[in-house]
């Protein structure tokens, strides 16, 4: 069936009341069982520019926030937990967990003390050897001494080097074993001997060998050992694969599927995380730079485990440089979950602030670009948003301290742009802001009907960053919760003149540590896979800096379809795509059929690239590392291509097509008229 030339084409509506009644005859007189079984609707897709508006070039990002022990442990590669021995607190005697020792009381004591080189972490490890490598009181064959298990089991392959950094001090001669090793002490992956007169160690000296490993283990340890009877300290502990992202200290493969998304900015380092519990483990960013030995570390007292703070302010600020995302840096607006700052007290924190966008943006002769600079950035990096606290709009004090904060900024540093707590689109804010905080956790069902949240918002006033948002009722990240985030998304992109910045949360999850399921990417130390909502923001790749198109979405009874279409240029080839994305959440196939009009000119050609398909055999389908892709995007070509398209939409599916737009030859547009069967 052809279609009427566009000036004496029927209103949409009109159109669609005719097919539905047709097809309501012909299934009447049991012509079509399989239409009448699925839903139909249709899609009018306006492909004209001119006719969209542009999408904000930085809408999806990724949020980092430090849960699930995500940094410590994940994404930052160190493999050794509580390097430094202050995990129990800065007092002695103090445990050591992971760290354990190897021999029994006998032949080995180790205790804590305070007698550490470096100022801001004192406590060190002593180990009293009380067995000698002769004689009656001989150690056992393989020694004696302390292991670290790092974070439930260290990921060593056959033919990768890792670097092991140890400080040492002792009043005799050392003679140690550092090994790589299986969880009981067997196999032996690799092995170094490090071998020092007194005159070398008596005081604290930096060791540091290099381990090649001759086999694989995914749960191995770090173990030093000695056969000689005295007494050792040991502080500052650390075992590094070399082949990290960039050579960086990010783990290479947690990288890789971040990279995957292309992030166009990154929110860090939280959440609740950077304020604490209380106000005592708020995270100060200050504690975070420098030599990482002289990083004192702190308590993550709101997801309950220790970090030592290898992953820190610079080392957020470069992770969002190699991704090619801008930093967008929360800070501590003098608020814990359970304490609060008052405003006439708030002027540390303001400094304090300050001084973090000196150090980001400063000129490496600056007081804290200097810091940057010797820290090997001497560029500045790119930072430009900042967010004054986290959920902290509705407290006593958060207006009063939100307008120092910003009026200090704006005075140092004009062109940031500072982000509020309080969610303006219910009622309008009582403080300047250049964007505002919303924050979505919610069920499934819920989410995909605020799919139109942002619809009839004024379009003026600051812009909304949706800078959190998931569902809670997915399990460990089902499908359903992943469409359901897809037709938000969806929503985001149709609402992006208002909607700026929009990020999932949480990022990651070790699946040893689930403080919150339904994350984006679950990983242990040696497997990784990306959940059906991780899957999901790879289909918005492409959709920041892109053009929303106007498109018209009518159903003969449905409410589960939503739909959006951009158009986007790959920068790497500069060619132009038309993609649609459709949602379909509900438990019935649908019929669409695709209607491409309103092309700039006569010049332009479609040709098919590729369908892609997001589905599972139940909505409650979910990864694991058994099965890392049992829901995951399935691409095919499309086999032909014309104005209109046929697409069967499975249940509970999110579909996503791509046409490559071509100038055709001589001007003359080459669109098939027969439709293609998908």
């Amino acid at each position: 069936m052809g279609l009427l030339p566009p000036k004496q084409r029927a209103p949409p509506a009109v159109l669609l009341q005719s097919a539905l009644f047709f097809i309501s005859f012909v299934c009447r007189h049991s012509f079509c069982l399989e239409v009448e079984k699925n839903q139909s609707a249709w899609l009018l897709v306006n492909a004209s520019r001119a006719s969209g508006h542009p999408i904000s070039d930085r809408l999806f990002g990724i949020f980092f926030e430090e849960i699930n022990h995500a940094g410590a442990g994940g994404l930052w590669a160190e493999l050794v937990n509580n390097r430094g021995f202050e995990a129990g607190g800065p007092n002695t005697p103090s445990y050591i967990s992971p760290w354990s020792t190897i021999g029994n009381e006998s032949y080995v004591m180790a205790s804590t003390d305070r007698s550490s080189c470096f100022d801001l972490n004192k406590v060190a490890l002593r180990l009293d050897v009380l067995c000698d490598d002769k004689g009656d009181n001989a150690c056992p064959a393989d020694g004696v001494g302390i292991y670290n298990p790092g974070f439930w089991g260290m990921n060593i392959e056959k033919g990768k080097t890792y670097k092991v950094v140890f400080h040492v001090r002792s009043s005799d001669s050392v003679n140690l074993s550092i090994s790589l090793t299986g969880s009981s002490g067997s196999p032996v992956l690799a092995s170094a001997s490090v071998i020092a007169s007194a005159s070398d160690v008596l005081n604290w000296t930096k060791m540091e060998v290099r381990l090649e490993a001759t086999a694989t283990n995914h749960n191995s340890r770090l173990q030093i050992t000695t056969n000689q009877q005295e007494v050792i300290w040991f502080d500052q502990v650390s075992a590094m694969p070399e082949d990290t992202y960039l050579g960086h200290g990010f783990r290479s493969d947690l990288m890789q599927m971040l990279a995957q998304i292309k992030p166009k900015f990154l929110r860090f380092p939280g959440g609740d995380y950077v304020k604490g519990e209380w106000l005592q483990n708020a995270f100060h960013w200050k504690d975070t730079v420098g030599p990482w030995e002289e990083r004192p570390g702190h308590y993550n007292d709101v997801w309950n485990y220790w970090t030592d703070d290898a992953l820190g302010f610079f080392e957020f600020l470069q992770l969002a440089e190699e991704l090619g995302a801008l930093p967008v840096w929360v800070f501590h607006s003098g608020f814990s979950i359970r304490e609060e700052i008052e405003t006439p007290n708030i002027h540390p924190f303001v400094r304090e602030a300050l001084d973090g966008l000196e150090f980001a943006r400063g000129d490496s002769d600056s007081t804290w670009g200097s810091v940057r600079a010797n820290m090997g950035h001497p560029k500045p990096f790119d930072l430009r948003y900042i967010a004054i606290g986290n959920q902290d709009c509705g407290r006593k004090n958060y207006r009063g301290n939100y307008l120092e904060f910003y009026n200090a900024i704006k005075q140092a540093y004009p062109d940031t742009q500072v982000i509020s707590n309080c969610d303006g689109s219910s009622q309008k804010l009582d403080h300047p802001s250049d964007l505002y905080d919303v924050h979505v956790y919610t069920s499934a069902n819920n989410m995909f009907s605020m799919a139109h949240q942002f619809d009839q918002m004024p379009r003026t006033g600051p812009k909304v960053f949706v800078s959190e948002y998931a569902v809670t009722d997915g399990g460990k990240g089902n499908l359903l919760a992943a469409l359901a985030q897809a037709a938000f998304l969806i929503g985001l992109e149709k609402n992006s003149d208002i909607v700026d910045m929009a990020s999932n949360a949480p990022l990651f999850v070790n699946a040893n540590d689930r403080s919150f399921s339904n994350d984006a990417i679950v990983f242990d130390s040696s497997q990784i896979y990306g959940t059906p909502g991780y899957w999901v923001q790879s289909f918005f790749a492409e959709s920041s800096g892109a053009t929303i198109l106007s498109t018209s979405l009518q159903t003969n009874s449905t409410s589960s379809l939503i739909a959006s279409a951009i158009s986007w240029q790959d920068s790497d080839n500069q060619n132009t795509y038309l993609r649609i994305k459709v949602v379909n959440y509900g438990s019935n196939s649908v019929n669409l059929k695709i209607s491409l009009r309103g092309f700039d000119s006569n010049s332009i050609k479609l040709s098919g690239l590729s369908k892609s398909i997001l589905t599972s055999a139940h909505p409650t389908d979910e990864n694991t590392f058994q099965e890392p892709q049992k829901v995951f995007p399935k691409k095919s070509p499309l086999r032909s291509i014309s104005k209109d398209v046929d697409v069967l939409l499975s249940p509970y599916s999110f579909t996503s097509l791509d046409f490559l737009e071509k100038p055709s030859i001589l001007g003359i547009p080459r669109i098939e008229e027969s439709s293609a069967d998908m």
